[in-house]
């Protein structure tokens, strides 16, 4: 009974199949959009708008099979350049990519036991599309009644063995995700394979790993070249490098738009370009103990092979008496180079199937067991000899010997003895060096308990507290270091900031900065709970903050909902008291020099609080300025005197609370309002709208028209006032709150801002991407 209702089943799909081909309208080769209801099959093409890529089901024979993927093509030369379907393979009949009225984009076939979703969002969405843009990014789009767009998915945050241009390599600190290249497994399996391609964002390099062994390195980044990539694979290419507190990325555009390139990671370990044109590194030369052209030596080789030793390519009639098998199909190229190069009776292998697949390990004592005849057909295998210049003499006279031993065995005695002597030395120092430090970290921990009720916590409670400083804990990065959730053996849950080793503090300038820390206490700055002195480290425990940071809300399309404009308002004032205290009221005056969303920490009740003091200044009450050659804090909230001239005072602070009451409002970063039409950022934009008196565009769509226009319009006309090209007329936060919390009309109007300061330093970073309501072609 169940067999024959699982035959009715499958009878049912295909003739569902068949209907929805023919009933339902299908995409023009000419349109660059999959719309609701449209049903994308075997036989469909869909071409970007300038038809530079297009999109298709594209089949491949292999081992008897057809492997058929949903692929997007440049159409320069057809090379495949994306896969959406690595994993499962489709029927090649009866393939159909679809997208419902739901928002969901699903491909499925009667191969398939389950659709392959693309996307499926947790709440019915009406009214999107699928575009295949003029980068070749295939995304997928919720179309608004106002006309603008939000990004939904995008083909570019899952790469496959192609990076083409604009498309990334990185992480997303946000979510966690990784943007990788993996090599394909064979030339007709899409299935990831042995290599893997991404960025290093703290050496800042390019990285080629084989099963998780770092084999490669691009070297540093200089006048946008990297060191171990030749010269002709980067002339056209220019590199974009964005670190952030949201992402550490990697990507390249061409300067030649008749000269597109893009890259492809092969299962040899070879990263080429444009597939075969030429090569961006060779990964398949690295062998473990050749360090060139950006080759790491590897820990574990094999003692029996010796620089010089490779795999060359031979056509040979091979005596097939000494061999082995590994008839494995996902076994590929380079894990049977791999285990050929670690046993070291093999002698070289060759591959068993038509798809460069399986493996036949060869284990010969000489070369009577192989013929090299032209005359005669033989198979292509790769054979381990030595091509170095460097390999060690075998043979020698036993003078040369005698002399080479006496003279190592002197060295030997006379370099142990001076190691002894400095070990010794050093012993002694680093005693005397810990005894003195102990003795100042025990007086400096009673001193800062006794006055100022601060825990001196123990290095190893600090270590169990974060699972080892586990990246599991890790919740953000501060201006010195990393920050780690921790939990105390009392159950407290805290945030551990563990101060960056670089710095030169000592531990008598540390005590005197925490003590001036303890000494600020209000309620919208974050409370610092103790501290902790270990060696070199050097660590600051703050109360956690679990609702994370204001950026974290307001930036994110969905997350935003969850602040009205009341929670809003709220975080405005309770940011604007936190720095008046700073200003004024705490016993040295503090300048904060970084406030920006990322820094504003919102408590249980989402009640702002001013974090991050590692860049901050302080002063007598009676200091109002100061002037520095080194330039710290963020674009885009920098006061011009501050940018331009390294001049900071108290209304340095006011400009980036300016930026950053407007950034509440909108909804949207200061540096994410750019296109070529309106080349403004977001203080330009709301000069502009001001001066139309349209500055109710400017609120957070999210809102819903849901918000106090008194309030708003208040809190617009005193961003203005905060972003003065000159400081001298901007408000102090004493008139800030005032003009906050008081009815009556402001009598002060606001000049031209000084937006242009930020204009071009942003300019070549800016992403249309990043917006929630803005468009995302």
């Amino acid at each position: 009974m169940r067999l024959i209702l699982h035959k009715l089943l499958l009878a049912f799909m295909h003739l569902w199949l068949w209907w929805s081909s023919s009933n339902h309208v299908h995409v023009d080769a000419a349109d660059d959009s999959l719309k609701p209801g449209d049903i994308f099959n075997s036989s469909s093409q869909l071409y970007s708008k300038s038809r530079k890529y297009f999109l298709d089901f594209y089949s491949i024979q292999s081992l008897h099979k057809a492997f058929t993927y949903l692929a997007i093509h440049s159409a320069y030369d057809t090379t495949v350049v994306w896969k959406g379907n690595r994993d499962q393979i489709v029927h090649p009949s009866d393939p159909v990519l679809s997208l419902n009225f739901s928002g969901v984009l699903k491909i499925e076939s009667s191969s398939l036991k389950k659709p392959i979703i693309l996307y499926s969002s947790p709440q019915p969405i009406n009214n999107t599309v699928a575009t295949l843009l003029d980068t070749g990014n295939f995304v997928l789009q919720h179309l608004h009644s106002n006309g603008t767009t939000t990004l939904l998915w995008q083909s570019f945050d899952y790469p496959t063995d192609t990076l083409i241009p604009t498309m990334k390599l990185g992480v997303n600190h946000k979510t966690g995700h990784r943007w990788l290249l993996y090599s394909q497994l064979t030339y007709g399996r899409a299935t990831p394979g042995t290599f893997n391609l991404e960025w290093e964002p703290r050496e800042q390099e390019l990285v080629i790993r084989r099963r998780g062994k770092v084999c490669w390195k691009s070297g540093k980044l200089r006048n946008n070249r990297f060191e171990h990539i030749p010269e002709d694979a980067q002339g056209v290419l220019k590199y974009s490098i964005l670190s952030n507190g949201d992402e550490d990325t990697f990507s390249f555009t061409s300067t030649n738009e008749s000269h597109t390139r893009w890259w492809y990671l092969w299962d040899i370990g070879r990263l080429s370009y444009n597939e075969k044109e030429g090569y961006v590194a060779r990964a398949d030369l690295c062998y473990g103990y050749n360090n060139t052209d950006g080759c790491q030596r590897w820990e574990d080789i094999p003692k029996c092979r010796i620089p010089g030793d490779v795999f060359t390519k031979k056509n040979l009639r091979p005596n097939y008496e000494n061999f082995t098998f590994d008839m494995n199909q996902n076994i590929t190229y380079s894990e049977c180079e791999a285990a050929c190069w670690s046993d070291c009776n093999c002698n070289g292998f060759t591959e068993i199937y038509e798809d460069r697949s399986g493996c036949r390990f060869y284990h010969w004592n000489s070369s009577k067991d192989y013929i090299v005849d032209g005359t005669v057909s033989g198979q292509d295998i790769y054979l381990l000899e030595n091509k170095g210049n460097i390999i060690a003499h075998r043979h020698g006279t036993k003078r040369w010997i005698w002399i080479t031993t006496v003279i190592a065995a002197t060295l030997l005695i006379i370099c142990a003895s001076i190691l002894c002597l400095a070990i010794k030395k050093r012993k002694h120092l680093l005693q005397e060096k810990k005894r003195k430090e102990m003795s100042l970290i025990e007086d400096f921990g009673n001193d800062l308990n006794k006055k100022h009720g601060l825990k001196v916590l123990d290095y190893t409670l600090v270590v169990a507290a974060t699972n080892e400083f586990s990246s599991d804990n890790k919740i953000g990065q501060g201006g010195f270091g990393p920050v780690y959730k921790g939990t105390l053996p009392t159950g407290e849950e805290v945030a551990i900031k563990r101060l960056s080793r670089s710095s030169a503090q000592g531990i008598v300038e540390f005590k005197n900065e925490l003590t001036l820390i303890c000494e600020l206490q209000h309620m919208n700055l974050v409370q610092l709970l103790g501290c902790c002195i270990h060696e070199e480290e050097k660590i600051l425990i703050y109360e956690y903050m679990p609702n994370k940071s204001l950026d974290f809300y307001l930036f994110d399309c969905t997350r935003s909902k969850l602040l009205d404009w009341n929670k809003r308002f709220n975080i405005i004032q309770g940011i604007a008291q936190g720095l008046l205290y700073l200003h004024k009221y705490s016993r040295l005056k503090v300048i904060h020099r970084d406030l920006k969303a990322s820094n504003i920490l919102l408590d249980e009740n989402m009640n702002p609080k001013i974090s991050d003091f590692g860049m901050a200044r302080m002063f007598t009450q009676q200091d109002s300025i100061s002037n520095t050659n080194r330039v710290v804090g963020t674009y885009g909230y920098m006061s011009p005197e501050y940018a331009m001239e390294g001049i900071f005072s108290t209304k340095s602070d006011v400009y980036s609370f300016g930026v950053l009451l407007l950034e509440i409002v909108s909804g949207r970063k200061n540096t994410s309002f750019y296109d070529d039409d309106h080349p403004l950022n977001l203080v330009g934009h709301v000069w502009e709208l001001w001066k139309d008196d349209k500055y109710f565009e400017l609120v957070d769509p999210s809102l819903n028209e849901v918000f106090d226009h008194e309030e708003v319009q208040r809190c617009i006309h005193i961003g203005l006032l905060c972003v003065e090209h000159y400081a001298n007329d901007r408000p102090t936060m004493s008139d800030i709150i005032s003009m906050l919390t008081s009815k009556s009309l402001i009598v002060s109007l606001p000049q031209k801002p000084a937006f242009y300061v930020q204009r071009y330093m942003y300019k070549e970073n800016l992403s249309s991407l990043e917006l929630c309501t803005g468009s995302t072609v």
